[in-house]
């Protein structure tokens, strides 16, 4: 998905907010948001993919702050209320590809933007329904896989990924996917071991990299090969949405994500806020 005007408000509170986590020091703050901006200004524009902006303008911030993790606070409050809130709602979820894939999809409504205290209500009340609806193809794609890839988005999202991970688990090789390092409340390996999920999350790997979604350019290539030789790709949230959309539609990823913004909405062509479960797949598919 190519980026849209609409995205510089969204990349300038990002930079306000990653400054304000990076440093308690003013002169560094100013600082880091006037190199921040600078990239803004020089690289927003047309038919680029938001996260080639948004990776330099979290790296700059992270290097003037000397903060190589300035969400680490907010991740770790996010873990202990996400275990609390999958706790309430995992028994109205009963084993099965479209109830798992709700659950996991219920996950997604974490946003670094929004208060934890929002986030709680939405969880706890939200009967959830799919604006674009292709879980009755889940089951199918997984059962047809022997490799699978799960790329995970926020930290605390894990307690709710781990039904469905564990369901694809029975059918097929299923590798979860995390950042190498820090970026935004992105889960990595450091999270996992936080949230004390080290054996419910199996097999993982990264992609070797510390940008929202994925850019293949600065991916590992333990990551860039498993992608290529994987029959199934699971993506949650919508930095993978904003990057692998843009991939050929072959029918093996599966978009998972809450439409957070007006241009993602537009791109899939739903309301704002909605939740989506869409195969990428052509036409006559």
């Amino acid at each position: 998905m190519r980026i849209s005007s609409e995205c510089h408000d969204c990349l300038s509170n990002m930079a306000d907010q990653a400054c304000v986590l990076a440093t308690d020091d003013p002169a560094l703050r100013k600082e880091a948001r006037q190199k921040a901006d600078k990239i803004l200004n020089q690289k927003l524009k047309p038919g680029v993919v938001s996260i080639q902006v948004a990776t330099p303008m979290h790296d700059v911030i992270k290097r003037t702050a000397n903060n190589p993790d300035p969400y680490r606070s907010t991740k770790d409050i996010e873990i202990d209320e996400a275990r609390q809130l999958f706790e309430l709602v995992k028994n109205s979820y009963t084993e099965g590809f479209v109830s798992y894939l709700r659950l996991a999809a219920l996950g997604n409504a974490i946003d670094f933007f929004r208060p934890i205290e929002e986030v709680k209500r939405e969880i706890r009340v939200l009967k959830l329904k799919f604006a674009i609806d292709d879980s009755a193809l889940l089951e199918s794609r997984v059962k047809k896989a022997k490799f699978i890839l799960y790329l995970a988005d926020n930290a605390g999202e894990i307690f709710f990924d781990m039904p469905l991970l564990n369901l694809m688990r029975k059918f097929a090789r299923t590798v979860y996917v995390v950042k190498e390092k820090p970026v935004q409340n992105d889960i990595t390996i450091t999270d996992i071991k936080k949230a004390c999920m080290e054996t419910a999350a199996g097999e993982v790997m990264t992609t070797g990299t510390a940008t929202p979604g994925v850019d293949f350019a600065l991916a590992s290539d333990e990551f860039k090969q498993a992608f290529e030789q994987a029959d199934f790709i699971f993506a949650k949230g919508m930095g993978y949405y904003e990057t692998l959309d843009e991939l050929p539609a072959e029918g093996r990823i599966f978009f998972c994500l809450k439409a957070k913004c007006g241009p993602v909405a537009r791109s899939l062509n739903v309301p704002p806020g909605s939740y989506v479960a869409k195969l990428h797949k052509a036409p006559e598919e």
